[in-house]
């Protein structure tokens, strides 16, 4: 597990406040692994032990968990559903902690999805001053004509909303339907769909296959994968590379 700053280690598990750790932390009285612990350091919650005045301090803190699913047709990205429908979680039983999907694939789309319990990354992931690029595969029914190709990459109004640019690159046309890659720096809600229809075009099918450099790849449809180290650094802006 990533190391934190040991004064969070005690507002995580609700023993004190940040400003009043930082205080018993200078004046000696915490430890790590049996050694007397200095403003700045870092512990692991899973295997550094933490003494504070001689008594132990357990991690009750939730383990962060951060899931990559390959979301299928017919399920809903909420964490419950008024209409009784099925919804994500329902694919993630056996993960073992509470996680929550981050943005939403609406029910008739499917692809790569996040989910997890760490409430910072969510809000990294769903800012739109974060401007992470979510790449769509968007097989659409027919051609697509040059006019309606430069609509759908042309400043755009949704909703009452000026949508920022969005890239569109015709991979084949072929056998009734047009396979195009849609690139987007927000996530409107359908923003795909209601460009299409603004333009007179049908999505057959619609796929989400990257959140920046994260790659949806060969995850089966329905299955779902913890994220290496390396994914999560990059998805929290501490690395530009997976």
């Amino acid at each position: 597990m990533e190391k934190i700053r040991l004064q969070k280690f005690f507002t995580d598990n609700k023993i004190m406040s940040r400003r009043s750790a930082e205080k018993v932390i200078e004046a000696g009285n915490v430890k790590v692994n049996g050694i007397t612990a200095h403003l700045g350091d870092k512990v692991d919650p899973e295997k550094d032990t933490v003494t504070y005045n001689g008594k132990i301090i357990k991690n009750i803190a939730e383990k962060k968990r951060y899931i990559m699913l390959n979301k299928p047709l017919g399920y809903v990205s909420t964490a419950s559903d008024e209409k009784g429908r099925q919804t994500v979680l329902d694919l993630v039983t056996d993960v073992g902690e509470r996680i929550y999907p981050v943005g939403r694939l609406d029910m008739y789309s499917e692809g790569l999805l996040i989910l997890t319990n760490d409430g910072e990354l969510t809000n990294r992931l769903t800012h739109p001053k974060n401007n992470m690029s979510k790449v769509y595969s968007v097989i659409i029914k027919g051609d697509i004509s040059p006019e309606q190709l430069s609509t759908l990459t042309s400043p755009m109004e949704i909703d009452g909303y000026k949508l920022k640019p969005v890239k569109v690159r015709i991979i084949s046309q072929k056998n009734g339907a047009t396979n195009t890659l849609f690139t987007l720096n927000e996530g409107r809600n359908r923003q795909i769909r209601k460009m299409c229809e603004k333009c007179g075009l049908t999505i057959m099918r619609l796929t989400r296959i990257a959140i920046g450099k994260l790659k949806l790849n060969d995850l089966e449809r329905g299955k779902w994968r913890e994220l290496t180290d390396n994914e999560v650094a990059y998805l929290s802006g501490k690395s530009e590379n997976i």
